[in-house]
């Protein structure tokens, strides 16, 4: 048999991550296009990942040449399987040790949509975009992602095809909502024996009657929010929506919180804050019935819209009888909210696949092009942490001392000069998976240049990965549950230690 002609190396530690794909492509040239697209991919955000981008050529002119070329036959008619691709890129993820899945994370299912222009392209119409948060034409798809305190990445995606680019309309054989791909999401985590908590979603999930019922035939235990006005019948005296339930219940001041319990979090940056949860009854849910309707917010004297969540779960209270009826173990108050918590993960991910790998950018029309370019995308974010856990420690914390100092002091800090400082000291302030969340962009460049340039690729190649690991969150005010209407002014930070 003859041997496989050797590919072109990609730089730094991209190789080594590439190579456990190459078994995959049965050809030079795909094993070529792949390091190309996901070298294109992870290279700073200066201009748009479109085909012309990665390749590094004009954006109009470019289009027909050979680069740009390879990487669109590459994307559009190369034979080869993305779902197969996907699979292998979970198995490199949880060959390392911290990024394994456990029993104590989540699996968060959500959905994003992008504007696309047109009708050509595969998926586009007029449907609601939770980029913009309105009705416009684009393109949406459904995800899972796997989140605990420390690491998260997408597992699955799947596109959403709108009724009216099917021929019957909702009534065609191959309609799916948005809830039942999410189901079948969450079956193929199963299959790939994924293991979590719970099932994590916001309202938009909650509120669907059949994604619940979905969860429950499958006997999967989950956290969903529910939106404030979620209405039931009721007499008329009594509460008709969770809002009016807990505006029902009893509070005085946080010396005398009635029917709440306080409950800590700690965020991101290492402060803390004390939130208040309660157990709701309403429409046959209850602390002890089979499932629990919970509410929790910064103020139980206002419930204020941004920082309130309306939680229903069926994990049991500890205690409560049907604690005998499930398989999964009771969860408490603090629990709940670390749980639900953790789905603001999600979030994070979105302003990374887009605003730095380019999910949205993508300069191809067909289905499987659309779906391979996905792929792709959650490849090189896998990369990122697969990089950064690979990376020597000492590595690692004169980077992030580096980032502290860029922080700081601004252009004028010098990597000499944090040699000089000593680069061990905030070591132990760290914990496992805690990524600096300051780090200016600008210092990237300068920290790969004064690695001695490619001659150094492992720096160049941490540059590019803290990019996005270390990606900058802005404020503290938690995003509310809702999906529509106006977004907070702040980005939220996510939990990364205790809730």
């Amino acid at each position: 048999m003859t041997a496989r002609r050797p590919s072109s190396a990609a730089p730094g530690p991209l190789e080594d991550y590439a190579r456990e794909f190459d078994d995959l492509f049965g050809v030079l040239a795909q094993r070529e296009s792949f390091r190309a697209d996901l070298q294109g991919l992870l290279l700073p955000r200066d201009r748009n990942k479109t085909l012309t981008g990665l390749a590094g050529t004009e954006p109009l002119v470019g289009a027909q040449a050979a680069p740009a070329q390879r990487l669109q036959f590459f994307l559009s008619e190369s034979p080869w399987e993305a779902a197969v691709v996907n699979r292998r890129r979970l198995d490199v993820l949880w060959a390392v040790d911290d990024l394994r899945p456990h029993a104590q994370g989540v699996l968060i299912v959500d959905d994003t949509g992008d504007r696309k222009a047109g009708s050509h392209t595969a998926y586009a119409a007029r449907q609601y975009l939770g980029s913009i948060g309105k009705i416009d034409n684009g393109i949406v798809s459904v995800t899972t992602v796997w989140a605990d305190e420390h690491v998260y990445y997408p597992l699955h995606c799947a596109p959403y095809t709108p009724a009216s680019r099917l021929p019957k309309g909702l009534a065609d054989p191959a309609f799916r909502t948005k809830p039942q791909l999410a189901a079948a999401l969450i079956a193929q985590a199963q299959s790939a024996a994924v293991p979590f908590r719970a099932v994590v979603a916001d309202c938009f999930y909650g509120d669907h009657l059949g994604f619940v019922e979905a969860l429950e035939t499958a006997r999967l235990p989950y956290v969903l929010a529910l939106k404030p006005n979620k209405g039931i019948w009721a007499a008329a005296e009594d509460a008709h929506t969770p809002q009016e339930a807990a505006q029902d219940l009893r509070w005085e001041s946080p010396e005398a919180p009635g029917d709440w319990s306080p409950v800590q979090r700690r965020f991101r940056d290492g402060h803390d804050e004390t939130w208040w949860a309660a157990e709701l009854t309403l429409g046959g849910r209850g602390p002890d019935r089979r499932q629990r309707l919970i509410v929790v917010t910064t103020d139980p004297a206002t419930l204020p819209a941004l920082s309130t969540w309306y939680l229903l779960t069926n994990l049991p209270r500890p205690g409560s009888p049907q604690t005998a009826t499930v398989p999964w173990a009771p969860a408490a108050l603090e629990e709940l909210v670390r749980l639900y918590g953790l789905r603001l993960w999600v979030e994070q991910s979105y302003k990374q696949v887009k605003g730095q790998l380019g999910w949205a950018d993508f300069q191809v029309r067909s289905e499987t092009a659309i779906q391979r370019h996905w792929q792709l995308v959650c490849c090189a974010f896998a990369f990122c942490w697969w990089a950064w856990f690979r990376t020597p420690a000492q590595e690692r914390d004169r980077f992030t001392v580096l980032a502290d100092a860029a922080a700081a002091e601004g252009p004028a800090t010098t990597p000499a000069a944090i040699d000089a400082a000593g680069r061990g000291e905030n070591r132990g302030r760290r914990a496992r998976g805690r990524f600096h969340s300051a780090t200016p962009a600008g210092f990237l460049a300068r920290y790969a240049a004064a690695r001695a340039g490619l001659v150094d690729s492992l720096g160049a190649a941490l540059a590019l990965v803290a990019g996005l690991v270390d990606a900058p969150t802005a404020g503290r005010t938690p995003r509310t549950a809702g999906r529509r209407g106006p977004r907070a002014a702040t980005v939220p930070l996510s939990p990364v230690l205790t809730n």
